[in-house]
């Protein structure tokens, strides 16, 4: 498989093709890490849309130049739905996988949550620091899983303050083990509808789940309660759960 490099601020509409420029910090590391050396063929895209064929033409100690070839537009990986999973946050490596998969699976943007219950506590540099790590993640996810945009990770906010910037006319489900409807169900008839939702919200609890007045706070929201079926899911599987039916039930 030909490298892929996530080069922000590539501006596929600017550049053309024969044009040499030199790559950011971060994606010239990620190239001498893999060895290439001038020549070798790789992909670059900066979620804008689409991606350039390249060659790597020079390999310093420190920086990396590259030669644009064919820009091939469209987004064939994504999902006709832009899916946003907000999760009470797993502890410990679980956000990370939670991160990696969503971002395979085709998520686009993950909104880390802080609850009542919640058992990963963060603010401040902490928090923006994780965020940032978070962000890595999915751009590594992206470059290997073959799209061209790699998912936003929100700050960290705690629930109450996060629900009211929720927009109004946004599809948004709450993951329920007492639903009024199944994932599945709601999913084809929101991709039946005229027209179809262009985003919708998936928001799952962390591990010791949501309090009652949580709960009650969701439903006055409009939020509607979706099962999964009977299984006990942990935290960082349910998400995924509903996002793998996304991309299987409206995906060609």
């Amino acid at each position: 498989m030909t490298p892929r490099l996530h080069v922000p601020g590539l501006l596929p509409p600017q550049a053309q093709a024969g044009l040499t420029l030199e790559l950011p910090p971060g994606p010239a590391r990620h190239a001498q890490v893999l060895r290439l050396q001038p020549g070798s063929a790789l992909t670059l895209f900066d979620s804008t849309g689409g991606q350039w064929q390249a060659s790597v033409a020079a390999m310093g100690r420190k920086d990396v130049s590259v030669t644009l070839g064919a820009f091939e537009p469209g987004d064939p990986l994504e999902l006709p739905t832009a899916v946003t999973l907000a999760v009470g946050m797993p502890a410990n490596d679980r956000m990370d996988a939670l991160v990696e998969k969503a971002t395979e699976l085709g998520v686009a943007a993950i909104q880390p949550l802080m609850t009542s219950r919640s058992v990963l506590k963060l603010d401040g540099e902490r928090a923006a620091k994780k965020v940032a790590h978070w962000q890595a993640v999915a751009e590594a996810a992206a470059e290997q899983s073959g799209r061209t945009r790699v998912p936003t990770i929100h700050p960290v906010m705690h629930l109450k303050a996060w629900l009211p910037g929720v927009p109004s006319d946004e599809a948004r489900g709450l993951l329920s083990f007492e639903p009024e409807m199944s994932v599945a169900a709601w999913v084809q008839s929101a991709a039946k509808s005229n027209p179809p939702p262009s985003r919708m919200t998936f928001l799952s609890g962390p591990e010791g789940g949501l309090t009652d007045d949580e709960v009650r706070q969701l439903g006055s929201a409009a939020w509607l309660a979706l099962g999964l079926g009977p299984r006990v899911l942990r935290a960082d599987t349910a998400p995924l759960m509903a996002l793998s039916l996304v991309a299987g039930l409206t995906c060609p």
